[in-house]
């Protein structure tokens, strides 16, 4: 039986309300797949549910991390996978919700084992793109690696740069290291797969209104104390939407009027490097269009209870 249901989507497109509507139609627990809301030092600004919302169902992996620790992708693949048995054995339907596409894709895919790219590697592969173009790069590749240039869409710039990065610092394909690296914790056939798509112009409106009310809910507070970590720059939750220009008010370099203004436009800049995830990597996703939570939820219920999930 497919018991696993997997909520995707761009930041500010309703997935937690969805998740939870779904939830409670289906005994479910919800479970964090979004980087930012496992860190509990910024409740606010990486939107996690309200204390309200936990205590109608059950949550986990939200807020579980100090921000002093430098979460990965593995660490949660860990994480989520002792979630999903707990969650089985409470007889509970996982309900795995959020916005970070490589938790997904490594949920789904597996996770590879590929070493770090040196940066003198990423500095040509910059120099031959900014003199030549992308078309150089795939010439490149295509003279290392013809079957997995072929493989690359032509659109896919990001994909097209990692395989050129990983070939040109290991001498191996991508492919080769995705083949060597760890199962999927869910198996294909073993979830149902849901990513919420809005309109954009939708999203941008709901970002702008949902960050003057972070301001409003204290906001510029949170932030405050978690300067008071002493933390570096570098730290994963120091880049949590809003964090950095927050910070820069706090410390005199902006008016707020400037930091919220800043922090707007980064926070549809993300939604944008969402959207075009999801159009390059979650292709075989159920899309759901509509802008209603409760819609949206009733729509995805039906769809699963076609497909084999009953309780």
């Amino acid at each position: 039986m497919n018991r696993i249901v997997l909520i995707a989507g761009p930041t500010c497109s309703g997935k937690s309300a969805v998740a939870l509507n779904l939830a409670d139609k289906l005994n479910g627990v919800l479970i964090n797949a979004d980087s930012m809301q496992v860190y509990r030092e910024i409740p606010l600004l990486s939107a996690q549910p309200s204390a309200s919302d936990r205590a109608t169902l059950p949550h986990m992996l939200y807020g579980h991390v100090s921000a002093s620790e430098r979460y990965s992708v593995g660490a949660w693949l860990e994480d989520v996978g002792r979630a999903l048995k707990t969650a089985n054995a409470d007889g509970r339907v996982p309900i795995i919700v959020g916005g970070t596409g490589l938790y997904f894709q490594a949920l789904t895919n597996g996770l590879s084992d590929i070493p770090p790219i040196p940066e003198f590697v990423r500095s040509y592969r910059s120099l031959l793109a900014k003199r030549h173009g992308l078309a150089a790069l795939r010439a490149r590749l295509t003279t290392l690696e013809p079957e997995e240039a072929a493989a690359v869409g032509q659109m896919d710039r990001q994909r097209l740069m990692r395989a050129l990065d990983v070939r040109l610092a290991t001498g191996h394909s991508l492919g080769y290291w995705q083949s060597m690296g760890t199962s999927p914790v869910v198996s294909e056939g073993g979830y149902h797969a849901f990513v919420l798509n809005p309109p954009r112009e939708v999203i941008y409106e709901r970002c702008e209104q949902r960050f003057d009310e972070m301001i409003r809910d204290g906001a510029v507070e949170e932030v405050a104390k978690l300067l008071e970590l002493g933390l570096p720059p570098s730290a994963p939750a120091m880049k949590a939407l809003g964090v950095p220009q927050l910070s820069a008010y706090l410390r005199g370099q902006l008016s707020v009027e400037e930091a919220v203004s800043k922090a707007k436009t980064a926070t549809r800049r993300y939604a944008k490097r969402q959207y075009t995830w999801i159009n390059g990597h979650m292709i075989a996703w159920n899309k759901i269009y509509e802008q209603d939570s409760e819609q949206n939820s009733s729509k995805i219920f039906s769809i699963i209870k076609e497909n084999g999930l009953t309780m």
